[in-house]
């Protein structure tokens, strides 16, 4: 699948939600996050708050350069904003609530229970107080093993056991959700393994595509994980990649959608292996696959999804009839036009 721009911005686009007011992206300098906002660019949007950190990050700047905004807030003076429920922000219409703590390692459960989940809280209670759309991040981690299954339907929710402390984070503010109908008014996205460009400051946590052309640029070969598991072979682990501009695309459908609401997994609707995707690296970089499979650290062993496969039939019954890329063609895409060249998304 070629990709193409997304398309000017049409007078009904704008009396969506999106149209009405300011717009906040929290982790705005993130993967998907900049992505975002790189589509909101796109559409003629730049009345956008962002919210992420103000520390020095050269990676996340390198990710803020190309993009336009109005405001760049820490989260600690949002979410003082949000308590203090500041009159600055009767200017909102729309708020993706995107930013977390991503680490699927992290140990700090009393850490991640308040940024994660109570943060979250705080936000979407304000937001329905107001009447802003809300639309923020939960994730495929909290199907857990996917023995249960990965279907984003409300019914299933209490049945799933995430692997990590992460994931726990996510699925208890789903939970939370629902128990309180707030899923009927507003919009939680099961992000499925995004990859793309804008992800260099992730380090250990960027996607293996990644991690992989630097090692295929430094050593010539990329290494994958071996099996644990007596069902899958070496490499042949299998995972729902979604490349980051369908993720984007995805995102902003459902944000003016007003009849969506609920959870929505988002991914390519199909789990591919390891070796298929390294197989496509190499291809875009024009080289023979080489790939050395390496132990997988003891920390991981318990806690790893052996496959992942996005239920996407929900979305598609709200009306969402987009084209998605094809693994092979987003990992050329990502490798040729960012990758190689060390470009960001620019609008």
């Amino acid at each position: 699948m070629q990709w193409k721009q997304p398309a000017p911005v049409r007078s009904s686009f704008l009396m969506s939600n999106l149209g009405k007011g300011d717009l906040v992206v929290t982790g705005g300098a993130g993967l998907i996050g900049s992505a975002l906002i790189w589509g909101l660019n796109n559409r003629g949007f730049e009345n956008i708050w962002l919210v992420d950190s103000q520390e020095p990050n050269e990676q996340k700047a390198k990710n803020l350069a190309p993009l336009h905004f109005c405001r760049h807030i820490s989260p600690d003076n949002f979410r003082e904003m949000i308590r203090d429920n500041s009159d600055d922000l009767s200017s909102l219409s729309t708020l993706f609530h995107l930013g977390a703590c991503s680490s699927t390692t992290e140990t700090n459960e009393e850490y991640l229970n308040d940024n994660n989940l109570g943060y979250t809280r705080e936000l979407c209670e304000w937001s329905l107080e107001h009447d802003v759309r809300f639309v923020y991040a939960s994730s495929a981690s909290t199907y857990g093993d996917g023995s249960l299954g990965m279907d984003d339907q409300e019914e299933d929710l209490s049945q799933f056991k995430p692997l990590n402390l992460y994931g726990w984070s996510k699925h208890k503010f789903d939970l939370l959700a629902s128990e309180n109908q707030w899923l009927q008014h507003i919009v939680g996205l099961k992000y499925f393994n995004v990859y793309g460009p804008n992800e260099e400051h992730k380090g250990d946590m960027r996607s293996v595509v990644s991690k992989a052309y630097e090692q295929i640029a430094s050593t010539g070969e990329m290494t994958l994980f071996k099996s644990y598991h007596p069902a899958y072979k070496d490499g042949e682990q299998m995972r729902d990649f979604l490349y980051v501009k369908d993720s984007v695309l995805m995102t902003l459908w459902l944000a003016e959608t007003s009849s969506a609401n609920g959870l929505f997994n988002l991914g390519s609707g199909r789990a591919r292996t390891w070796l298929d995707l390294g197989h496509s690296i190499f291809s875009a970089l024009g080289r023979e696959p080489n790939i050395r499979l390496i132990e997988m650290p003891e920390i991981l062993r318990d806690k790893y999804q052996y496959f992942t496969e996005a239920k996407i039939e929900k979305l598609r019954l709200a009306g969402y009839a987009n084209e998605l890329f094809e693994m092979e063609d987003a990992v050329r895409d990502y490798v040729t036009q960012y990758l190689v060249p060390q470009r960001r998304l620019a609008s």
